[in-house]
C-alpha cells in the first residue's frame, strides 16, 4: 500500500471541511495530524502512557482517543503507517519538510519548495482538482521536498 500525500497546514481542521467532504464524496480518506503536545490528555490515558502500557484507549460517544508512549521525537514515516494507512492525503499541523496546503477563497494553493534551488512552486487547484489529483502518485511540483 502506497503511502499518503502529506501536505502542512497553518489553519485548523474547520478551514478544510470543504475538502474533508469532497475528498469523502469521491471515496477518498483524508487524515488529520498534529506535531504538537496533546493537552489535556485524559488522567487515566497518561498515567498508563507514563506507566508503560503498549497503548492507552479511551472510546465513547462515537469517537476514540489512543495514547501510545513514545521514545524521542515522533518520526513523520512511522506515524504516517501507523495511524494513516488507507488515506489518500493527511494534513499536519506543524514544523514539516513538506509542501504547504493553503485556502485561497473556493480554491487551494499548495506551495512547494526545491530543495536544490530554494525556488517556490506554486500551484492553484479548484476542489475538484485537488481532490483528483490526490489519486496521482507525484501531484505537487517536482520541486517538492523528498518522502519521509
Amino acid at each position: 500500500m502506497r503511502e499518503p500525500h502529506v501536505l502542512r497546514v497553518e489553519e485548523g481542521p474547520e478551514r478544510f471541511a470543504a475538502l474533508f467532504r469532497a475528498a469523502s464524496e469521491a471515496g477518498l480518506r483524508v487524515g488529520w495530524l498534529e506535531l504538537a503536545a496533546a493537552s489535556p490528555l485524559p488522567e487515566g490515558l497518561a498515567t498508563a502512557a507514563a506507566l508503560g502500557v503498549l497503548r492507552a484507549v479511551a472510546a465513547s460517544g462515537g469517537r476514540s482517543v489512543a495514547v501510545k508512549p513514545l521514545r524521542g521525537e515522533p518520526v513523520l514515516r512511522d506515524l504516517l503507517r501507523e495511524h494513516f494507512r488507507g488515506c489518500a492525503l493527511v494534513l499536519v499541523q506543524g514544523k514539516i519538510d513538506r509542501p504547504r496546503l493553503e485556502a485561497d477563497g473556493d480554491a487551494w494553493i499548495v506551495r512547494s519548495v526545491s530543495p536544490v534551488d530554494a525556488v517556490e512552486g506554486i500551484e492553484r487547484f479548484e476542489i475538484a482538482a485537488l481532490v483528483a489529483a490526490l489519486r496521482k502518485p507525484r501531484p505537487w511540483n517536482a520541486g517538492a521536498a523528498a518522502p519521509p
